[in-house]
Parts: C-alpha cells; sequence; structure tokens
C-alpha cells in the first residue's frame, strides 16, 4: 500500500501551532498567544509528530527542548508561510487593494513620532490592520527576543549581528526644569549643577534613562538624589510641581516649552542623540506588508526629519482621510 505522501498528512493549522510553540518555547505561552486551551496546542503537536513520524519537543523537568527535527521543520514552516503571505499581496495587488496584518512594538518615547508615520501608510494602504504596542526599552528586547511583532521600533539597539535595522529619526534628550528655575539663569551652569536637584527617573530598563546614566557615568557625575515615575507624562508634572528636574526626549516636551509650562537650560553635552531604529530578527523576514511599511519609512524620511527638527507646527500635505473607506461617502 502506497503511503501518502507528507504534503497530505499536514495541515496549516498544526503549522500555525507548531510556530507559535517553537518561537515562545512553551506550550503554554503558544496556547495563550493563539487563543487556544493548552491540551489543544499538545493535539495539533502531537498529530504533526505523528504525520512526520519524529519528535519535534520533549519536556526535561519543566523545561522545553527543541529538538533537531523542530529547528528543521521551523526554516521551512518560515519560507511556506512567507510565500502564503506573498500570495496574499499579489492577489490584493491583482484586485487593486492592499490587505494584510502590520503588528508593531514602539518605546515609549517613538510614540510621538510612529503615529505619523502610521497615518502616511494607512492613507496609502487603508485596507491594512495595524497594531501598535507601546512599551518601554526591556519589554521592547523581550518582544524582540520573541519574536511577537513584525518590527520594533525603538532606540539604542543591541550590538547584535542576527538584527537588521535600519535608522529612521533622531531623538534628542535634553534637560527639563520648571520655569524660573535657577538654572536657567545661572552664567555657566554644569551637568554636577543639574545633579545636585532631584532627578526624575523613568523605570529601569527605559532608554532615556539608562542613556543619562550612561552619560552622566561617562563624565564622573553621580546621580545621589532620583525619584522614580512610571511614565514621561507623570515625570512632567512632576517638574511643573516643582519635584525636581528631568532628561526626557525634545519632543515629548516640545508643547510644554513652547507654551511656557517647561523650559530647557543650557547644559554641556546636550543635546544627547540617539536614533530610533526599526528592528526585526535577520532570521524572521519581513512580510509584504512590512517591506511596505519599511519602503513607506524611507520614502517619508526626509518629510519627517524636516518637521520634526523644525518649529513646532502641524503637517501640510499628506491627505490622509480619517475616515473608513466605507463612511468616507457619507458626509
Amino acid at each position: 500500500m502506497t503511503r501518502p505522501s507528507l504534503l497530505n498528512r499536514l495541515t496549516f493549522r498544526q503549522l500555525q501551532v507548531f510556530q507559535a510553540v517553537y518561537r515562545q518555547q512553551s506550550y503554554s505561552r503558544a496556547a495563550e498567544q493563539l487563543g487556544l486551551t493548552q491540551p489543544a496546542v499538545s493535539a495539533q503537536i502531537r498529530q504533526l509528530e505523528q504525520a512526520l513520524e519524529q519528535p519535534l519537543f520533549k519536556y526535561a523537568g519543566k523545561t522545553l527542548h527543541v529538538l533537531p527535527a523542530a529547528d528543521a521543520l521551523a526554516a521551512s514552516v518560515t519560507s511556506i508561510f512567507g510565500q502564503v503571505s506573498s500570495l496574499q499581496m499579489e492577489l490584493s495587488e491583482i484586485a487593486g487593494t492592499i490587505r494584510g496584518e502590520l503588528n508593531l512594538a514602539a518605546v515609549s518615547t517613538a510614540q510621538y513620532v510612529v503615529p505619523h508615520i502610521l497615518a502616511r501608510f494607512r492613507a496609502r494602504y487603508p485596507e491594512v490592520t495595524i497594531r501598535l504596542r507601546v512599551c518601554n526599552r526591556s519589554q521592547a528586547l523581550e518582544r524582540l527576543a520573541e519574536r511577537r511583532d513584525d518590527l520594533v521600533i525603538m532606540g539604542m539597539v543591541p550590538q547584535d549581528a542576527q538584527l537588521a535595522f535600519m535608522p529612521i529619526l533622531d531623538n534628542e534628550m535634553i534637560p527639563v526644569v520648571w520655569p524660573g528655575h535657577p538654572l536657567l539663569t545661572a552664567e555657566k551652569p554644569s551637568l554636577e549643577d543639574f545633579a545636585r536637584h532631584y532627578v526624575l527617573m523613568r523605570e529601569p530598563g527605559s532608554g532615556t534613562r539608562t542613556a543619562f546614566e550612561e552619560f552622566a557615568a561617562r563624565e564622573r557625575v553621580s546621580l545621589p538624589h532620583t525619584i522614580e515615575l512610571g511614565t514621561n507624562e507623570a515625570i512632567k508634572q512632576g517638574i511643573m510641581a516643582h519635584l525636581g528636574v528631568a532628561v526626557l526626549p525634545r519632543l515629548s516636551v516640545q508643547l510644554e516649552i513652547a507654551s511656557g509650562l517647561l523650559a530647557s537650560p543650557k547644559l554641556p553635552g546636550f543635546p544627547l542623540k540617539r536614533s530610533w531604529c526599526t528592528v526585526y530578527p535577520k532570521d524572521r523576514p519581513p512580510s509584504p506588508v512590512t517591506e511596505l511599511f519599511l519602503r513607506c519609512v524611507r520614502e517619508l524620511l526626509p518629510e519627517l526629519n524636516r518637521h520634526f527638527s523644525g518649529p513646532l507646527e502641524p503637517m501640510q500635505g499628506h491627505s490622509v482621510v480619517c475616515l473608513p473607506a466605507a463612511d468616507s461617502t457619507q458626509s
């Protein structure tokens, strides 16, 4: 009797479940990601192993170990799903509309920039579903390692040859104080003068905090008085309340500085400059929708750099319609 070919014994659902377990290194986390029960995930993997006639994973205690057959299958699954995604994109182009999903994670400082990019991308491809998660740097690194997103937008990209990244915009960090603060009228204020005040900080893992602490360490200036606040908005309110001073991204405080609610003293070494970058693992090539997004970002870079480096003003001429296509004729 002729044995059925492997093609007839596999299903896309099995491969989807396998990919989630492989990436999450956990049946329970894969089940949570897919909205399934853990027994359902186990059953799909068991059926897949029977079809392949090889084990894919094994538990040693509570640790899930990936077997060689799983590594080989993972490479093929990435290729298969990439081809399916490309097919979906080609069919969408034939139909005259691009559909798909774009899942992004961005560090909290980038939230002042990313929506402007998404508005222009959505204007070009209104049928693409966009999801953006805002997190701190340590969470972004975790999501990057677990491959939860199509792209991560962050600064201070780790030195890792396995990561592909593209700088998109400068992130300038500046000292911020309340109006009337003595540092604003001091003749030559220094970082030491700044550090004598209570310095309001984000939580450990924040890119802004890390950049400032590294700068202070290079300048051999200690930060003996710090108060930790969980968000940039809380820090801004703390400065206005004279709770302390801080170093924050310029884009996060430009409205308050323009309106006179906050001020920035001139200190040597500032602004601290980092670049926001798009980042993804090299072993997970971008989907066609992600490629379109990256292409859109590259095309927009000159306009974005002009806008965010100049005086604060509304963006002009991007022809973004803020209504879904189905409602655009109703007015």
